[in-house]
């Protein structure tokens, strides 16, 4: 009986799923079909809290308590595009939230370091990437806003929030050939940026798109000039 239900619940998904990628995701020109079949694959309705499951397919970011918020659903689609991950990757995430792009990741890459600042939430999205029987992720509680330098190099880093200042000793913990996806800038002029290391002291700095996200907790500041 409880399988008869959960299959019932799970086909009430399917539409929403499917509207979902080709209504919102599709057209925000998110076309790997790897990319795209993970996102049809795992239940995003799983990592979304209770009160909001009726939102858990919309165009629009989900709280998750103490002013965090989820991502929505075509930037998470364009942030595993952009960063091509591959099996053998190492993946660094500043800011777990629901833990719902931390599985994506997690899905594509051989380990992923997820850091968060909120034991609740840490530990919440800890649950829901375990109901999802996902193992090759290491949750940490931890401000992250610098990166984490002690399990350094990583082939992947992503913040989940934004950044007016990207401090450089974070691009520093990619290994050579290594990808860094960061929004930079504060509001109304942000940039979804893509920095990948080319050498041990050269990095190609690429601008993805222009969007606005909130600003990760302890974020470098840029300086303010009073006249």
């Amino acid at each position: 009986m409880r399988l008869k239900q959960e299959s019932v619940q799970q086909s009430q998904f399917d539409m929403p799923r499917f509207n979902m990628i080709e209504q919102q995701i599709r057209p925000w020109d998110v076309l790997d079909g790897a990319v795209l079949g993970l996102l049809a694959k795992l239940p995003r309705e799983a990592f979304v809290p209770k009160q909001y499951l009726g939102l858990a397919f919309a165009d629009l970011e989900i709280p998750l308590g103490d002013g965090q918020l989820m991502l929505s659903p075509k930037m998470e689609g364009r942030i595993l595009q952009s960063l091509e991950i591959k099996k053998t990757d190492k993946v660094l995430e500043v800011g777990t939230g629901s833990g719902y792009l931390t599985a994506l990741l997690a899905m594509q890459a051989k380990h992923v370091v997820s850091v968060e600042l909120n034991a609740k939430i840490s530990k919440q999205a800890a649950k829901n990437i375990a109901a999802q029987g996902i193992e090759n992720v290491n949750l940490v509680v931890a401000d992250g806003a610098q990166g984490l330098l002690a399990n350094a190099p990583y082939d992947v880093i992503v913040f989940t929030g934004s950044t007016p200042l990207l401090n450089t000793q974070v691009e520093r913990q990619l290994a050579v050939g290594g990808r860094l996806f960061v929004v930079v800038g504060e509001a109304p002029a942000m940039e979804a940026t893509l920095i990948t290391r080319i050498s041990a002291d050269n990095f190609k700095t690429d601008v993805l798109f222009e969007t606005c996200l909130p600003a990760i907790v302890n974020a470098p500041q840029a300086e303010k000039f009073e006249f």
